[in-house]
């Protein structure tokens, strides 16, 4: 008897332990790569023998690694807006009821996070050529804007399906023409799923590194290109610094999102009760 009680215990404490290995499996990498970067000498290798900021410092006084996050945040920024205004209009004209071929529609704003990204990145790269957008920021951000605006689509037309309809046709009783209800009131009610899919599509522009390979010329060249640059070229500590930072910089946004996501589901309850 006593061992029949213990073994629901027992099945626990093992699945408890293998998640646990999982996880040491997946971020042990990059437990490797931090110490890394305070490495006193330009060596990837244990033990250290001394700890210093160098890398660190070298990146932040390095002209080049500073015109890379600067196009990063640029790029960034700008596919940003973009992409989280035409994902938010695209997913509200998806959650109406009267949207004609609302699952193909979808199928095609999603594509590009089905599609492999060596496919789309050639495909923009034909594309941009015929145009002249090649080796420019504006092709860039296009780009990016390609790839992140269906995380917006998707964010927000899950934080729709909890919206109440009933709120637009008060709001159209009362006066309020379509655009003017749209802001006052479905916004702030979605704004949640809004600033989720703007942080997704942010982060996929600031990592992405495949469609810069392609896009971007040597002056538009962004972080993790010049990352990958420096790997095939000359591997310096340098590059475990940058990751470090990127490392703190994803884990906050990641942070972010969750935080966001919570509130939109306590709104929900909110709007529910």
């Amino acid at each position: 008897m006593t061992n029949l009680l213990s073994f629901p215990r027992l099945f626990s404490l093992l699945l408890w332990l293998a998640g646990g290995l999982v996880i040491l499996f997946l971020i042990a990498p990059i437990i490797a790569i931090v110490p890394l970067s305070f490495n006193a000498e330009p060596f990837f290798t244990y033990p250290m023998p001394g700890l210093s900021l160098r890398w660190y410092r070298e990146f932040f006084d390095s002209n080049v690694w500073q015109l890379a996050l600067k196009n990063s945040i640029i790029v960034a920024v700008c596919a940003t807006i973009l992409s989280t205004f035409l994902g938010t209009l695209a997913a509200i004209g998806l959650s109406r009821p009267s949207c004609p071929a609302r699952a193909t529609l979808t199928a095609i704003l999603i594509s590009p996070m089905i599609v492999p990204v060596i496919v789309s990145a050639v495909g923009i790269y034909y594309a941009f050529a015929a145009i002249g957008l090649l080796n420019s920021l504006t092709g860039l951000v296009l780009a990016h804007t390609a790839i992140g605006a269906p995380f917006v689509v998707i964010t927000v037309t899950a934080t729709l399906a909890s919206f109440d309809h009933n709120l637009m046709r008060a709001a159209s009783s009362l006066g309020a023409s379509p655009v003017e209800a749209t802001l006052r009131i479905m916004l702030p009610v979605i704004a949640p799923g809004v600033a989720s899919g703007a942080l997704f599509a942010f982060v996929t522009s600031f990592d992405e590194v495949v469609i810069a390979l392609f896009i971007a010329g040597s002056e538009e060249r962004t972080l993790p290109r010049q990352m990958w640059s420096g790997v095939r070229e000359t591997l310096s500590p340098t590059i475990a610094a940058v990751a470090t930072l990127l490392i703190l910089f994803s884990t906050l946004f990641l942070a972010t999102i969750q935080w966001l996501q919570r509130r939109a589901e306590r709104q929900k309850i909110a709007h529910r009760d």
